[in-house]
């Protein structure tokens, strides 16, 4: 039981990084979408 409990764990370690780097970048992108959002109002609204 304790041996496949160890191997469960392991991958969580390795995956660490992956799951950081793919927050960060659907951050990015939630702020793109945002801010051209908001242009495309600002510029809709000069016109």
């Amino acid at each position: 039981m304790k041996n496949k409990q160890q191997n469960k764990e392991k991958p969580k370690k390795q995956n660490y990084k992956g799951e950081i780097f793919v927050k960060i970048m659907a951050g990015i992108l939630a702020v793109l979408m945002v801010a051209g959002t908001g242009i495309t109002l600002v510029y809709a609204l000069m016109r």
